[in-house]
């Protein structure tokens, strides 16, 4: 029996409950800049780190870390990385760019004692794209570890590879990155043994347990893992509904949102937005690629017939781009996902599959040329400029009523003023990297 195309199960029902004792939160935390988070109620010690040693990482690990040039964590890194460390079941809420995946990586790194054909960390995400860059990501943090093997699995590829490399013991991974769909399909045919797992992480856990069939894949896949282990659940946005689905996986967690809804912005990030007719879309982001500095540049659109059009338009008119979208053959999308990474294109065309998680460190323009159909989507997407920290710019295509709807929850949500793109345009020092 064929499981190609697996992303799509069957109906779930929500009634039924994830087989784990039940949760008690204890420790929702807000950072606040510059208090002593050491008298506050919880259960854990507010550990501030200066820089990576303070943690007593692996000195292999630090060796990795030294190399990608990282000095000092993070505010989400400082308060998840020592609670992750001793075991501890982490849901956590931060703003895109602020170094979430480097907490569960860093982690299950130093806490893992690989065996052999073992399996001993599986990670859940919700797109391809995001499980290649995941996988990457242990890639280099374990670059001094060679023992470690670390291995990606998911739909549209052929099943038949990654059994093969499940059931040689040299080749079977110890750290598994998987889409819920190729990875249930390999627990379901008993192909792959979770019984070994120490830690099952989920990353943008709202995106993968707000769907049905995806939530459907993951409890099945919780199932097969030991009763004991760690669980960590990461997202930029974590709504009110999504917080006690995530709950019935844990025990007593370390809950950290890092700012109230109210606050998710993105500081470095400018956010304009350009009223238009549909007609005019193509003429002003023609007039917006040729005026505007950027390194890179991501443009969304709101369907893959779309993305095609617009890809084929822009190269027409003397744009080198690549388009990404899920009706894209699975090696094709991998091979576009690598050249906009690898800064051998600079300008990429893409649905909502490149609006989450995804990190391309030098994409600091977003272009919604259509607009997306509510205020979380849109965080996520312009998230893709400044990355942790760092300058961008983000520009909004208005042309319907709908649109200037959600520009208004957005601006209502996030408490973030977004203004008219001014007539004549925007300083490039503004966004750009000195």
């Amino acid at each position: 029996m064929s499981h190609e195309g697996e992303e799509e199960l069957l109906d779930y029902s929500d009634s039924e409950d994830v087989a784990v004792a039940p949760s008690t939160a204890t420790a929702n935390e807000e950072l606040k800049d510059g208090k002593d988070e050491s008298n506050k109620k919880g259960s854990y010690i507010g550990v501030h780190a200066t820089s990576f040693n303070d943690f007593m990482l692996k000195a292999e690990l630090l060796r990795a870390i030294a190399d990608c040039g990282f000095e000092h964590p993070s505010e989400v890194q400082q308060v998840c990385i020592p609670q992750s460390l001793t075991g501890t079941d982490v849901l956590c809420q931060a703003k895109s760019g602020l170094g979430k995946t480097a907490v569960f990586v860093l982690s299950t790194l130093n806490r893992l004692d690989p065996t052999p054909g073992e399996v001993s960390v599986v990670v859940i995400c919700h797109t391809r794209e995001l499980a290649y860059q995941i996988r990457n990501e242990y890639a280099r943090f374990s670059k001094y570890m060679p023992n470690v093997i670390t291995e990606v699995f998911y739909g549209g590829t052929p099943i038949n590879k990654n059994v093969e490399i499940l059931k040689n013991k040299e080749t079977c991974p110890n750290i598994v990155v998987a889409t819920p769909g190729r990875l249930n399909a390999l627990v379901r045919e008993k192909h792959i043994r979770l019984n070994e797992v120490k830690t099952f992480v989920v990353d943008e856990c709202d995106k993968v347990l707000e769907s049905i069939h995806m939530r459907s894949d993951v409890q099945e896949i919780f199932r097969a893992t030991p009763h004991e282990k760690q669980v960590m659940m990461f997202s930029a946005t974590l709504s009110a509904e999504i917080r006690p689905v995530c709950r019935k996986f844990m025990k007593s967690p370390l809950e950290l949102f890092i700012d109230d809804e109210s606050k998710l912005t993105l500081h470095g990030l400018q956010q304009y937005y350009i009223k238009l007719e549909e007609r005019e879309k193509n003429a002003k982001l023609s007039d917006l690629l040729d005026n505007l500095a950027f390194n890179q540049v991501i443009i969304f659109v709101k369907s893959t017939r779309r993305c095609n059009e617009l890809n084929r338009l822009l190269a027409k008119c003397g744009f080198p781009t690549i388009a990404v979208h899920s009706d894209l053959p699975q090696e094709k999308r991998t091979e576009n996902y690598k050249l906009f990474k690898d800064f051998k294109c600079r300008i990429c065309v893409a649905t909502d599959v490149f609006g989450r998680g995804i990190d391309v460190e030098r994409i600091n323009l977003a272009i919604n040329y259509d607009m997306p159909s509510d205020a979380d989507q849109y965080l996520h997407r312009v998230g893709r400029a400044g990355r942790f920290g760092t300058k961008g710019l983000s520009i909004s295509f208005i042309s319907s009523e709908e649109d200037n709807e959600v520009l208004e929850k957005i601006q209502s949500r996030f408490d973030v003023k977004v203004a008219e793109f001014p007539e004549e345009g925007v300083d490039a020092s503004t966004y750009m990297q000195s």
